[in-house]
C-alpha cells in the first residue's frame, strides 16, 4: 500500500512539473546502482516534493517538521517513509537516515538545512551529509537547482515553526526550473576529524553551487551573486 501511495504521489508531482513548470533536467553522470545521498540546494519550498519526479527509484526525503504539520499532507509524508526533521532533535533524523542507507535505500538531504538565501547562492552547509557518507560508504550525488527569483511567490501558511513564527512558503509556478545532477562523489576520512568533515562539506557546497549555475544558465537566469563560496579555494571532495 505504501509503495502504491508513493508511486501515486510521484505521478502527481510529475504531472505538476509537466503542466505548471518549465522543467529543464540534465543528468551529467550515470546514477550509481547503490544507495546514495542526493544533496540539492533549496531555493523554493516545493523542492523536496519535486525531487522524486527526477529519479526513477524510491527516495526517502528529510523534510522539515513544518511540512508534517500540514493537514493530510503530513500524514502522506509519514505513510510513504519520509523523515521528519524536528529542531533540536537532529540526531534522531540523522539515525533514521543512517538506517535507511544501511538498508540500501536512497535518501535526499538538503545540506543547507533550510531555504537558500533570498539573494542567491547557498547557505553554509551542515555536515550531516558528509558524516553519513563517511559512516555508511554511500556516495553523494550533488544536485544544483536554479529558479528565476522574481517568479517566486510568498504565501502565508498559518503553520508555526518551533519558535512560534509563521512559516512563509516560497511557491513557484509557471516558470523555468532547472536541475543539474553531478557525478557521484565517494569520500573517505575519519568521521571524528571535524576539520576534515568541515572541509569536505564546504567542497560539497561549492560543487552544488557550480551545478546550480549550470542550471541557471540553461533557464536564462544570470546569477552574479552566488554566496559565500563564490571565490573560495576549496579542496576537491
Amino acid at each position: 500500500m505504501h509503495k502504491q501511495l508513493y508511486q501515486m504521489g510521484r505521478s502527481v508531482m510529475r504531472l505538476y512539473t509537466h503542466l505548471l513548470l518549465d522543467i529543464d533536467v540534465q543528468h551529467n553522470a550515470v546514477m550509481p546502482p547503490t544507495a546514495r545521498i542526493i544533496a540539492p540546494n533549496h531555493p523554493t519550498t516545493l523542492d523536496p516534493f519535486l525531487v522524486p519526479a527526477f529519479f526513477d527509484e524510491r527516495v526517502h526525503i528529510l523534510v522539515t517538521e513544518s511540512a508534517f504539520k500540514a493537514p493530510l499532507f503530513g500524514a502522506y509524508l509519514r505513510s510513504v517513509g519520509h523523515v521528519e526533521v524536528v529542531p533540536g532533535e537532529g540526531s534522531r533524523a540523522f539515525e533514521a537516515a543512517r538506517q535507511l542507507l544501511t538498508e540500501g535505500q536512497t535518501v535526499v538531504i538538503f545540506p543547507e538545512g533550510a531555504l537558500s538565501p533570498l539573494n542567491g547562492g547557498c547557505a553554509r552547509g551542515h555536515t550531516g551529509v558528509v558524516r553519513l557518507s563517511l559512516l555508511t560508504g554511500a556516495p553523494i550525488l550533488p544536485v544544483g537547482i536554479a529558479v528565476q527569483p522574481e517568479r517566486i511567490r510568498y504565501i502565508h501558511t498559518g503553520i508555526k515553526d518551533h519558535q512560534g513564527k509563521e512559516e512563509i512558503a516560497r511557491a513557484y509556478i509557471r516558470a523555468p526550473y532547472g536541475v543539474t545532477t553531478g557525478a557521484p562523489l565517494t569520500i573517505t576520512g575519519d568521521v571524528e576529524d571535524r576539520a576534515r568533515v568541515r572541509q569536505l562539506t564546504d567542497a560539497l557546497m561549492q560543487q552544488i553551487m557550480r551545478l546550480s549555475r549550470q542550471s541557471a544558465y540553461r533557464i536564462g537566469t544570470i546569477q552574479s551573486q552566488f554566496g559565500i563560496y563564490e571565490t573560495a579555494e576549496l579542496p576537491s571532495v
